[in-house]
């Protein structure tokens, strides 16, 4: 914090320059959802019942009880056994103690313990930073409470962040240690907090800016992700991160209609083409019958003709051995005689007409049918995630176990509702800053999962909402009693009316029958 000070100077409407509005290019839900991580830490010197305020940085939430600031920030507190450290959130109404329990000032990084409370945790991005990326620096700019009149009673009490945004210049780190260049204004007091990207994942730890003669820009360095994971490993920390790019909602939604029409062009073409391998079949079969029906009835008019000729011949010698008085003869002659004439009488008349061939014509059985509708998704499911449906900003892309009962129950203790052909379930958690709305199709095996990260007060009337109804508390368990299903669905209509339209994440899945394998211990 001291170091800072020495080594960044303000220049003439940098406080105006703070407060500029974020890059449009961000999505200011997610970069709002990152802020919530972010504290202020404090320095305070007490004198018996005196306390005085020494100086400040920034800092952000790596577990629910742990704070990542800058090894500098603290620097003083590790020297003078009168300071106290004080952790101030953004939101809500309480502050915390907190003590160093990792320093490494090689890199400037420092872990802070909370004595009490929770915070919510960022996620860092590990994966590659690309030059002219734009990144916003989350802090509490000195410049800024100075400007606004700020007292020691308001800066040891919550307060929102200051958010500065700017880009990446790659390939330019500092020699002591690995670090981002970015031009996202910083000023004293921005120390230890994140530098993030678009989706509100951290790239890395604002630490000190260049120095200008007032003509200058003003360029900042961040702590990289590769500093900070080493540090937070030595430091037993497993962190949040994932590796997945950043995208807006808009080009989610894009990249998603983009790959329904795509399928519906190709689904158009596979049933043009069984229309059309349909209709030859028919051609052929017809073609068949037609033939079959015309040879049974040359063959019936042949056969005809033969039992005719045989049934004249007999009735003939049945007449002459009548004229000779062998009246014995005669009858078994002129009876076999008639049989014959009836049965080609019956085989002549009784031929297959033309009208017959529509009823011989047979077909293959449809091959263009999917099983789908027809799939027994109930017991266990593998849902894979459809990456270019998703939008993922803090969560895994990792596949899922999803054991579905008929009734709409989840994995034995969850409780979906049925809306039209869907089945949707609504999440509020005891003590998680999200809420998560899922929604399964039994036809298709989609499951679609909404997330927000929303504000604490807002956390707080998604949590009220549990409280409405008989059983007030966290919906648990499956099972068709009415009015569970009607609180159930009550939660979802009443959280649509809650939180905004857009939600930071959305996860798509597609399932099929099988278990997933047991996680790794050792991962």
């Amino acid at each position: 914090m001291v170091a800072f000070l020495r080594r960044f100077t303000p220049i003439l409407g940098f406080t105006l320059a703070l407060m500029a509005p974020a890059s449009l290019h961000a999505e200011q839900q997610d970069i709002a959802a990152a802020a919530r991580g972010v504290v202020r830490v404090a320095l305070v010197a007490t004198d018996g019942s005196d306390a005085y305020f020494v100086g400040h940085g920034s800092g952000f939430a790596v577990a629910p009880d742990k704070v990542l600031t800058n090894a500098h920030v603290v620097e003083l507190a590790r020297e003078e056994k009168n300071l106290v450290i004080g952790v101030i959130p953004s939101e809500g109404t309480k502050t915390y103690g907190g003590r160093i329990i990792a320093y490494s000032p090689g890199n400037d990084l420092a872990l802070i313990q909370l004595e009490e409370g929770r915070l919510p945790v960022s996620t860092f991005y590990a994966g590659a930073v690309s030059d002219g990326q734009h990144v916003t620096a989350i802090g509490y700019p000195g410049t800024v409470d100075r400007a606004q009149g700020l007292g020691l009673k308001q800066l040891v009490q919550p307060l929102a962040t200051v958010k500065t945004s700017g880009t990446l210049s790659s390939g330019r780190a500092s020699q002591s240690f690995d670090t981002l260049l970015h031009t996202a204004p910083l000023a004293a007091g921005n120390s230890g907090g994140p530098l993030v990207d678009d989706c509100g994942r951290v790239l890395g730890v604002n630490s000190f800016g260049s120095v200008s003669d007032g003509n200058d820009a003003e360029f900042g360095f961040a702590v990289s992700w590769r500093e900070v994971a080493s540090f937070l490993r030595q430091a037993g920390v497993s962190s949040l991160h994932t590796v997945v790019g950043c995208r807006s909602m808009a080009e989610a939604d894009a990249a998603e209609a983009s790959i329904t029409q795509r399928e519906a062009q190709a689904t158009e073409q596979k049933d043009r083409a069984s229309a059309d391998a349909r209709e030859q079949a028919l051609t052929k079969a017809r073609d068949d019958a037609e033939r079959d029906v015309i040879t049974a009835r040359e063959n019936a008019m042949a056969g005809a003709a033969v039992l005719l000729a045989l049934a004249v011949l007999g009735l003939a010698a049945g007449g002459l051995f009548y004229n000779q008085g062998k009246e014995k003869q005669a009858t078994w002659f002129l009876a076999g005689g008639g049989v014959l004439l009836l049965a080609a009488l019956g085989l002549f008349f009784l031929k297959p007409s033309f009208a017959s061939i529509d009823e011989r014509v047979k077909l293959p059985q449809d091959k263009g049918v999917t099983s789908n509708g027809a799939f027994a998704w109930a017991g266990d499911n593998i849902c894979r995630i459809d990456l270019n449906r998703s939008r993922l900003t803090v969560s895994q892309p990792n596949d899922i176990g999803f054991n579905w009962a008929e009734g709409g129950c989840v994995n034995g203790d969850t409780q979906y509702v049925a809306s039209g052909t869907q089945w949707q379930r609504t999440i509020v958690p005891d003590d998680s800053n999200y809420v998560t709305s899922s929604q399964f199709d039994p036809a298709s095996g989609t499951l679609r999962v909404q997330r927000w990260l929303p504000d604490l007060d807002t956390m707080d009337k998604a949590r009220a909402l549990l409280k409405d109804g008989a059983g007030a508390g966290p919906i648990k368990g499956c099972g068709n009693d009415s009015a569970m299903l009607t609180r159930i669905a009550s939660l979802q209509s009443n959280m649509t009316t809650l939180l905004p339209a857009q939600s930071n994440e959305r996860i798509v899945y597609h399932c099929q029958k099988g278990r997933l394998a047991p996680a790794d211990p050792a991962e």
